[in-house]
C-alpha cells in the first residue's frame, strides 16, 4: 500500500467515524439552535441569547419578568402586576410551574394541588366549540378569592391502587386519582358534571412546535393512518381567538390551544383571573354575584394585562432553550433507543420535526429538532380516559406530549410526575397506563427482558 492509498483509507475511516456520529450529534441539538447544554436546576430557564436580536432583549427581560411576577389585586400603585382574581388557584405563573418545569399532583387527600387544576364541564358545547362550562362554576375550580369574593372550593384527590405484572414477573404498583370536591363557596356542582385533573406540563421550546407547518403534522396523521399499525392520529381544530376561526390546535394536554399567546391568556385568565385581549371578560359566572359586584366597585378596567405585555410574556416562552440529551454515545443508550423505536413508541413519539416560516420570531425558522412528539391526538384507552370532550378531542383522547428534557425533570421540579394527571411517579408507571393505540407497543415494552427494560428506561431518562 503506497503512503496516498493509506492517507485516502485514513481519511475514509475519519469520514466513516463521523458519519456515525452525525445522528448523535443531530439529537443532541434537541432545539436546534435554541438547545443548552445546562442539566443543573436551571436547565429549563435558559435562554440562547447569541439567537435573539439585541433589539428583542429588553422585550424577552420583560417577559421573564411578568411570568415569574406574583400579582397583586387591583387596585395597586402598579397597575401593571395588577389585576389578580376575583378568583383564581396561584398568583404567580411559576407556582404552577417551578423553574419552567412540570407540576405533580398531591400525594394525600390532605394536600393542595400546588401546581394543577379541575377542569370542569357540562355535556354540550360552547359558542365556538368547546366545552360547555359548568353553569356555576364555570371551566375550571378555582380555590381563592380575593377580599369579599368567596373562593370556589377545594378540589383533592384520592389514589386507587392495583398492580400489574410485566411478563418477567416483575409487579408494579399503579395508581388512579379520582377527583372529589369540598368547602364548595356556591353550592352543589351539576349532577352531569364532567372534570378532569391537569398537571402543569413544562413551558420550554413551544415557540419551536408552534413554528412546525401544520401540513407536516397532518402528513404525520395520513402517514400513521395509512401504514394500518393501530396508530392513527387526529388534529384537533380549535378556536383562534385572534383569527377569528378555527385553526389547529397544538398545546394543552388535549391539544386545545392554537398557539403559545393564547395558551399564556387562557392560563392567566383561568388560573390567575387576568383578563386580556384575547379573554377580556373576567370570570364571573353568573350565579357568583360577588364576583362581578367586586369588579364595579374596584372599577376594573378590562383588559386588564396590555397586549404588549401579553406579546412580551410569549417572546420569553418562544426562546426558551431545550436541553440536549446526555450520554447519547453510551452503548446502554443507543441501545434503549434502538428498543424504544422496535416497541414503536416513535409512531407517536416522533423523534424529529422541522420548523417552518415563523414571521412571529423569524429565529425559529428552519431548526431540526427532536421533540418526540407528533402535536396529534391519540386514544389511550380507557384507563386513561377523562370522558370529557375538549373541541374534536374525545374523553379517550390526548395529545403526545413531548419528551425532550423529560430525563431533568427530577433534578428540575425534585419529582419525577408524569402524565396528565400525575399519577405516574416513574417511566415503567408512564408506559404501563398507555392503552388504546399504545397498547401494542406498551405490550412490547411488558415483555421485555429486565436487561432491555433497563436501557429503554435509560434512554428515557437520557432524554
Amino acid at each position: 500500500m503506497t503512503p496516498q492509498s493509506r492517507k485516502l483509507t485514513r481519511a475514509t475511516l475519519l469520514a466513516l467515524s463521523l458519519a456515525s456520529l452525525l445522528p448523535v450529534l443531530a439529537l443532541a441539538r434537541a432545539g436546534g439552535d435554541f438547545t443548552t447544554t445546562d442539566a443543573s436546576r436551571d436547565a429549563f430557564q435558559q435562554i440562547p441569547w447569541q439567537q435573539i436580536p439585541e433589539k428583542l432583549w429588553d422585550k424577552a427581560r420583560s417577559g421573564r419578568g411578568l411570568v415569574r411576577q406574583t400579582w397583586v389585586i387591583s387596585p395597586s400603585v402598579d397597575p401593571r402586576i395588577a389585576g389578580l382574581g376575583p378568583t383564581y388557584n396561584r398568583p404567580a405563573c411559576i407556582s404552577c410551574h417551578p423553574r419552567n418545569g412540570r407540576g405533580e399532583a398531591p400525594a394525600t387527600q390532605d394536600e393542595p394541588m400546588r401546581s394543577m387544576l379541575v377542569r370542569l364541564s357540562i355535556p354540550g358545547k360552547d359558542a365556538h366549540g368547546g366545552p360547555r362550562p359548568e353553569p356555576v362554576y364555570g371551566d375550571q375550580l378555582n380555590e381563592f378569592g380575593i377580599p369579599g369574593v368567596s373562593g370556589e372550593g377545594e378540589a383533592f384527590l384520592e389514589w386507587e391502587m392495583h398492580r400489574e405484572r410485566l411478563a418477567d414477573g416483575t409487579e408494579v404498583e399503579l395508581r388512579a386519582p379520582q377527583i372529589k370536591f369540598r368547602h364548595l363557596g356556591y353550592g352543589a356542582l351539576s349532577a352531569k358534571l364532567m372534570t378532569s385533573a391537569r398537571v402543569a406540563p413544562s413551558i420550554f421550546g413551544l415557540g419551536l412546535l408552534e413554528a412546525v407547518p401544520e401540513a407536516d403534522i397532518l402528513a404525520l396523521a395520513k402517514a400513521q393512518k395509512a401504514a394500518k399499525q393501530g396508530v392513527a392520529g387526529q388534529p384537533n381544530y380549535v378556536w383562534d381567538a385572534k383569527r377569528q376561526r378555527h385553526t389547529l390546535g397544538r398545546f394543552g394536554w388535549k391539544a386545545n390551544q392554537p398557539t403559545v399567546r393564547q395558551q399564556i391568556a387562557g392560563a392567566l385568565a383561568g388560573d390567575m383571573g387576568i383578563t386580556t385581549e384575547l379573554s377580556p371578560e373576567p370570570n364571573c359566572p353568573p350565579a357568583q354575584t360577588a364576583c362581578a359586584a367586586s369588579q364595579e366597585k374596584n372599577g376594573e378596567q378590562h383588559p386588564e394585562l396590555s397586549a404588549t405585555d401579553l406579546d412580551e410574556m410569549a417572546l420569553y416562552h418562544y426562546i426558551l432553550a431545550v436541553p440536549e440529551p446526555r450520554h447519547q454515545d453510551a452503548p446502554q443508550i443507543r441501545r434503549g433507543k434502538a428498543l424504544f423505536a422496535a416497541a414503536g413508541c416513535a409512531s407517536c413519539h416522533q423523534p424529529e420535526l422541522k420548523t417552518g416560516a415563523f414571521p412571529a420570531f423569524p429565529a425559529l425558522a428552519g431548526q431540526n429538532i427532536h421533540p418526540y412528539t407528533d402535536l396529534l391526538l391519540h386514544d389511550m384507552g380507557q384507563g386513561l380516559a377523562d370522558h370529557r370532550p375538549d373541541y374534536q378531542a374525545n374523553g379517550r383522547q390526548w395529545r403526545t406530549p413531548p419528551l425532550w428534557g423529560i430525563g431533568l425533570t427530577q433534578t428540575v421540579n425534585g419529582h419525577p410526575h408524569l402524565l396528565h394527571d400525575g399519577r405516574a411517579r416513574n417511566f415503567l408507571e408512564a408506559i404501563l397506563w398507555h392503552d388504546g393505540e399504545a397498547r401494542q407497543a406498551k405490550e412490547n415494552i411488558r415483555k421485555m427482558s429486565p436487561s432491555e427494560r433497563e436501557a429503554l428506561l435509560k434512554f428515557l431518562g437520557a432524554l
